[in-house]
């Protein structure tokens, strides 16, 4: 496994981890790691989370547990919704309540996660319940985007309870082992994955091919959380937003897919998400001269899911009087003989200075400490203060910065393809 998972499964699972440079010191800003592990999968325990350099840089970081797949997400009506998300609020209201005795200041908590812990803070944004639980907020390959409709989480609901053989009820499934739901959990993700059809799935589950998601249920999330965003939710909350060049090649390149990849198979999934086909990769092919199917199906699928939202996020969010920034992640792995790029996750290990602890398979031997010096430094900064050390984002000159061996600001970097995914779900 490129990213370790070191969850134990079992009930006691809703516990967090802090550290702290001095239990008596005062005042100190707080980080909260939201892991990712797209809502199924996932741990705060994992070595590379390991938030001792941030203590020993003068912050109180705090990692989190929350319920993911069918216990965290599984959609029953009423009251049932958005357990996973409510388990990370409870984590958020304990610091609140808490931090102080570990020398944090309640007052200013950042909270930032990666992947599906990135599309929670998004949500969480713009969740009524988790107003005032933190001032800060850093979203890395996520945006605001990932959330179900009702109507289509019940449908998932239905699969998983007819692939156990019980009611669609809380009384019929919470009945069920374990173990037993787990597995149901797998058959359903791999039904989700050879069938993706919107009439049965619905469209949002369909093109995503992720059953579990936070769902929109008019209460704990009245809508979709980027609406809420674009309209005000959120506002009071200064934004680090970013993702890295090459996220898909993490799902493409260990395989060894991404040479396996036919001109067919990409033109189907541009036409699945709405791209206009022929004119867009004619545009992906122009940005890459010489590029594979492959190249271009992880140039597109990385788009899809992390660049285009988190543009969509920071764009959202460039009006509120509360500051904005984007960032993006571009130091290229060498493994995989340099086909793995940039890839989804790489930049964890660089922003908790945890290189050499399980990330070595990512970044193979010997990757750029002064570069995890700057990221590290960079997101110590805009906790503590606001400002990572660049110009904020606006939706004129969408400045950015590009962390490499040398890194830069650059100004709307690759603009056809934001061009290309505008009016695009």
């Amino acid at each position: 496994m490129l990213l370790p998972d070191d969850a134990v499964c079992g009930e006691d699972c809703l516990n967090l981890n802090v550290w702290s440079p001095e239990l008596g010191a005062a005042g100190l800003p707080v980080m909260v790691w939201i892991a990712g592990g797209a809502f199924e999968h996932g741990t705060g325990a994992a070595p590379m989370y390991d938030g001792g350099r941030f203590a020993r840089d003068g912050v109180v970081c705090v990692t989190l547990n929350y319920r993911v797949g069918a216990d965290g997400f599984l959609y029953l009506g009423g009251a049932s919704a958005n357990a996973g998300l409510l388990d990370q609020i409870a984590a958020l209201e304990w610091v609140q309540g808490d931090i102080a005795g570990f020398g944090g200041d309640p007052a200013n908590v950042t909270v930032f996660g990666e992947s599906a812990g990135a599309m929670s803070i998004g949500t969480l944004l713009a969740m009524p319940a988790a107003k005032g639980l933190f001032r800060r907020a850093i979203v890395q390959s996520g945006g605001a985007h990932q959330a179900l409709p009702a109507d289509q989480a019940e449908r998932v609901t239905r699969a998983l309870a007819a692939g156990l053989g019980v009611a669609a009820t809380h009384e019929g499934l919470s009945a069920i082992p374990t173990g037993r739901l787990l597995q149901a959990q797998a058959a359903l993700d791999a039904d989700l994955a050879r069938d993706p059809d919107p009439d049965r799935w619905g469209g949002e589950a369909a093109v995503s091919l992720m059953p579990w998601q936070p769902v929109i249920d008019g209460v704990l999330l009245p809508s979709c959380p980027l609406d809420r965003i674009r309209a005000g939710a959120g506002a009071e909350v200064d934004l680090m937003v970013g993702a890295t060049s090459d996220e898909w090649r993490f799902f493409l390149a260990p395989s060894g897919a991404i040479a396996h990849v036919s001109a067919e198979t990409l033109a189907a999934v541009a036409k699945a998400y709405g791209l206009p086909v022929d004119a867009g990769l004619a545009d992906y092919r122009a940005a890459s001269p010489g590029a594979t199917p492959g190249d271009l199906l992880a140039a597109l699928q990385g788009d899809r899911y992390f660049r285009i939202p988190a543009l969509r996020l920071a764009d959202a969010h460039a009006n509120a009087p509360s500051a904005t920034f984007m960032y993006e992640f571009a130091w290229r792995s060498p493994q995989f003989d340099g086909v793995l790029g940039a890839c989804h996750g790489l930049e964890i290990g660089f922003v908790f200075d945890t290189l050499g602890k399980g990330v070595e398979p990512m970044t193979g031997a010997d990757p750029p400490q002064a570069l995890a010096d700057s990221m590290h430094g960079a997101w110590i900064a805009f906790a503590t203060h606001g400002d990572p050390g660049w110009d904020g984002y606006d939706t004129g000159r969408r400045a950015t910065m590009r962390f490499d061996t040398v890194s830069r600001v650059v100004e709307d970097p690759r603009a056809w393809e934001r061009t290309l995914w505008e009016g695009v779900r």
